[in-house]
């Protein structure tokens, strides 16, 4: 007796043919992408989609097509990220929000900038923006690749251009928790840049050059190493902590306390990727453990599917942690093994 999952035929109609082929994609492109990712087919004829696989998968790809042609309707390109986004978006499971049609509404999971708009490609990303618009403190956790620091600074730089906030400050911890920065040449802008890097390069994806430059020199965007944030108060501003998991609990208390008035607190980070000196306790680590629960925070927890760069580094950190959760296993079996016995 077969365990196999039941097929099931869907049928989609649209009803706009001019829209069809930037749907299909050159080469129904965008159809095989689907196809490939959730193990299903797709049949044209006409402007009517058949889809034939997997119930759960039909569903998905369903819904993940509705919503490439909720994108078409408004004008939007649809691309090979796009479609790979509106697959994620598009499982059942998740707590998203519905278009009505079996599709979901992608456009309330969106961040606007001088530059361009951000649209959600995860779940998780789209919990992820919730939280940045609704929430005082949020804390972001999880591997590289997942969008952690980028996104917030998407939202920072559109609460400043609306005005809602005066100043974004960006910071984090500096070569080390410690922050040796004496032997670095330059001034201290020079010193930090390094380190800061991905938020420039966030900043510069996102607003005019020149705008960047201008708000850097009014002050309107402040960056500087944690350690200079002791004895301040932010207020009516947009603050990032990036790499958090190289704070310290001292540094990272200090950091969350500098919270005024009608300010945002963002902190991002990687507990795998922890830089301090061995039997050091995280900051970001201790920040999630007291933190989970209290009102006005909230804590957002990407993972391995949520990595948005090339698939092979969604691969990498699979392998790695696979690696890492198998040698912890064989670390264990051996400690549990009784004296004179060796576990194989």
């Amino acid at each position: 007796m077969s365990d196999a999952p039941a097929a099931r035929r869907l049928e989609i109609a649209f009803d706009d043919n001019r829209l069809l082929p930037l749907l299909y994609g050159e080469h129904d492109t965008n159809l095989v992408r689907i196809e490939t990712q959730l193990g299903v087919q797709i049949a044209s004829r006409g402007n009517v989609l058949t889809i034939t696989g997997p119930a759960d998968a039909a569903e998905t790809a369903r819904a993940a097509l509705l919503s490439l042609w909720d994108r078409l309707e408004r004008s939007q390109a649809v691309g090979a990220n796009d479609v790979d986004a509106a697959v994620r978006l598009a499982d059942r499971s998740l707590d998203l929000p519905s278009d009505g049609r079996g599709g979901v509404a992608v456009p309330e999971l969106t961040i606007r900038t001088r530059r361009r708009s951000i649209a959600a490609r995860t779940a998780r990303q789209a919990a992820y923006f919730r939280a940045l618009e609704q929430n005082e403190l949020t804390i972001a956790i999880g591997p590289a690749g997942t969008g952690k620091t980028y996104l917030a600074v998407a939202q920072a730089v559109a609460m400043l251009t609306a005005g809602r906030v005066d100043r974004i400050v960006l910071t984090r911890p500096a070569v080390e928790a410690g922050e040796r920065l004496g032997f670095l040449p330059g001034d201290l802008r020079e010193k930090v840049d390094p380190y800061l890097r991905p938020i420039y390069d966030a900043l510069y994806d996102l607003l005019p050059a020149e705008q960047v430059a201008k708000r850097l020199a009014a002050g309107e965007i402040e960056i500087a190493p944690l350690a200079f944030m002791r004895g301040r108060t932010l207020a009516n501003a947009f603050i990032i902590l990036d790499e958090a998991q190289n704070t310290t609990t001292v540094q990272m208390k200090m950091a969350l306390t500098r919270l005024g008035e009608h300010s945002r607190f963002v902190v991002t980070g990687d507990l795998t990727q922890v830089d301090l000196p061995v039997g050091v306790r995280s900051g970001l680590r201790d920040a999630v453990d007291i933190l989970d629960g209290v009102d006005g925070v909230a804590i957002v927890r990407f993972g391995d599917k949520d990595i948005v760069r090339h698939p092979l580094v969604a691969r990498i950190v699979e392998a790695y942690e696979r690696t890492a959760k198998r040698r912890k296993d064989a670390d264990g079996a051996k400690s549990a093994a009784p004296p004179g016995e060796t576990n194989t």
